[in-house]
This record gives structure tokens, C-alpha cells and sequence, in this order.
């Protein structure tokens, strides 16, 4: 049986030092829940760590949080938004990527991708993982839709794009192969529970089954 994989994604971490767009406090975890889920993932091969946005607490609160349990992430960085307060700037991306973290693309200017002109949606590909390449000095691979916005059209142009892993916010499990990846937002309730939580709700046949087919529709609309 092929492997099956639980990618987590985190925002932001601790006290926001910035004042939160509408509805981000539902994904801004605080210092202790983000430890508990940690402690959770150290030691697992099947489970893997994002960050989504480029907040400031990716290098200020996660970084040390990772390399104290061993662990490796995926940082989604929104290029628009490098040096903006509250966000990461092009020093803490390199300090990142130089701590052997992975960092990928999250857009230009953090928008919902499947809205968007073709040209607009070249900005969010293409634009933002040349900027983000210049920073880092090395292959940007893999995206992260925002708002885990996609459809038909997107998926074809990241293809077209090269893009070797591509992230959404499907949530369940996922093939450890597969080039769309699947990913659960953890939140502010969120505890060391929630890895065994996902693996059981994917689990069940029936709900796995519906997952399935909302997948597909959302694939080919």
C-alpha cells in the first residue's frame, strides 16, 4: 500500500505583532498549542510541517521550535509582501532556507487564484517565484494555493510552470508521492490530538469515499 502522508499548516505563531485581516485569527496559534502539535509531529516520517503567509513568527517563534525537535518545513512566503511589517523580509527568507528549511511559492499578492486573469495569475506563479528564487538563491518547486483556491485552469498553469509539489487546503491525507498535496490548517483548539484525528476521520470509508468525489469536482471544474 502506497504511503500516506499528513501535511500540517500553521500561520501564524504567539501574539500577532500586526492587526490581523478578517477572519486570520482563526488560524493564529499560540505558542503552547503550536509546541503541543510539534511534540506530535517530532519523530514521524508520515507527517509533514507548513507555514503559510511569511509572518515575522516563522523566524521569530517557529524556527526555534523546529530545530529544538529535529524537524524540517515548507514556509509558503507571499513575495508582495517581503519587508512589509509583521512580515518576514528577504533576510529572514535566506536565514530560513539556510537552516534547511524548504521555501516555496504563496502567490504575489495573496490572492485567490482561481479568480484571476491569466495575467494577474502569471504574477502569482511566475513573478513571485522569480522573486523569491532572487532571495533565496536556489529552485523555488513547490506552491501553496491561498485560501486553498484552485481549479482546472490554475492546476494546467502550475504544471506548465514546473511547479513539483503544488499545496492546497483539502485537508485529510494524502499519497507521500503525489504532485497535489493535501493539508489541514491547524487552529487555535487545535492539540496534540488532532495528527490521530485526521487519520481517523480519513479512515472511514464512507467519508473517504465523499472526499473523493468533492476532490474530483473541484479538480475539473
Amino acid at each position: 500500500m502506497e504511503p500516506r502522508r499528513i501535511n500540517l499548516t500553521f500561520h501564524g505563531v504567539g501574539d500577532p505583532p500586526r492587526r490581523l485581516e478578517p477572519g486570520e485569527a482563526g488560524v493564529w496559534v499560540g505558542r503552547r498549542a503550536f509546541a503541543a502539535v510539534l511534540d506530535a509531529a517530532a519523530g514521524r516520517d508520515d507527517v509533514h510541517v507548513t507555514f503559510d503567509d511569511g509572518n515575522a513568527s516563522d523566524l521569530e517563534h517557529a524556527l526555534p521550535a523546529l530545530a529544538e525537535r529535529g524537524l524540517r518545513a515548507t514556509f509558503f512566503v507571499v513575495a508582495g509582501r517581503l519587508g512589509t511589517p509583521g512580515f518576514l523580509d528577504a533576510a529572514g527568507v535566506r536565514a530560513l532556507a539556510d537552516a534547511g528549511m524548504k521555501i516555496g511559492c504563496h502567490g504575489m499578492r495573496h490572492r485567490p487564484w482561481r479568480t484571476l486573469d491569466d495575467g494577474a495569475l502569471r504574477e502569482e506563479l511566475l513573478d513571485a517565484r522569480h522573486r523569491l528564487e532572487e532571495v533565496v538563491q536556489r529552485r523555488v518547486a513547490a506552491a501553496g494555493c491561498p485560501f486553498g483556491s484552485y481549479d482546472r485552469r490554475v492546476l494546467a498553469r502550475l504544471r506548465e510552470h514546473g511547479y513539483e509539489r503544488v499545496y492546497t487546503s483539502d485537508r485529510g491525507t494524502t499519497h507521500a508521492d503525489a504532485w497535489l498535496q493535501a493539508r489541514n490548517t491547524v487552529g487555535p483548539a487545535d492539540d496534540a490530538g488532532l495528527l490521530d484525528a485526521i487519520a481517523a476521520a480519513d479512515g472511514r470509508a464512507h467519508r473517504a469515499l465523499t472526499r473523493r468525489a468533492k476532490l474530483a469536482a473541484k479538480r475539473w471544474r
